[in-house]
């Protein structure tokens, strides 16, 4: 098994790892709190600077208009906000997340506070790609509700963070890129022309 101190420097992100223990040993040493046992993580590219997309991200008021099951992100102050989250099942989950760490333009870092319904930590870091913008990578520890029925069931109801994590930062890039999401839901109109 690898050692945390042997890890290749390289651009792909550490839930990219063939051994998943040494991954989330890796991340808990390296690059978030640490709060969590299950790891995620997603990069994309987006055609904007990196001090445009980290300025728009660390407003987290901005994050339900990206973020699927993200009901709602109340800002408490600049170091904390209270989110509450769309589980499976129509239940709703809510945490205080502290910030951590920061480097303006670059990297966000997180962790839930204690007594959180779902225990998680994480970073999203923001690294110039030249021409083709920047390189967005979400690493995200978590602890499923339920342990791993939960964790099941969250991937039958499409409600896995690593699949919302694909999906938001796709949608992320969208708002950013043109301005908005694209969605296949029907419009007020659509739906009152369907109705009629």
């Amino acid at each position: 098994m690898p050692d945390i101190a042997d890890r290749p420097d390289d651009d792909a992100p550490i839930s990219t790892a063939k051994d998943a223990d040494a991954a989330v040993r890796i991340a808990k040493h390296e690059e978030v709190e640490g709060r969590g046992d299950s790891l995620t993580g997603c990069a994309t590219t987006i055609n904007r600077p990196a001090a445009e997309l980290f300025a728009w991200w660390r407003d987290f008021s901005n994050l339900a208009s990206v973020m699927e099951n993200v009901e709602r992100i109340d800002v408490i102050d600049r170091q904390r906000s209270h989110w509450v989250v769309k589980a499976p099942g129509g239940t709703m989950v809510e945490w205080d997340a502290v910030l951590t760490q920061e480097e303006e333009g670059r990297m966000i870092a997180w962790a839930s506070a204690e007594g959180a319904d779902v225990a998680n930590s994480g970073r999203v870091t923001f690294r110039d790609a030249g021409a083709r913008g920047t390189v967005v990578t979400a690493t995200i520890l978590y602890d499923p509700p339920a342990g791993v029925i939960g964790k099941m069931v969250a991937k039958l109801f499409q409600r896995e963070p690593n699949i919302q994590l694909r999906r938001d930062l796709a949608r992320f890039k969208q708002r950013m890129e043109t301005g908005e999401v694209a969605t296949n839901a029907m419009n007020r109109r659509q739906f009152e022309e369907k109705a009629a």
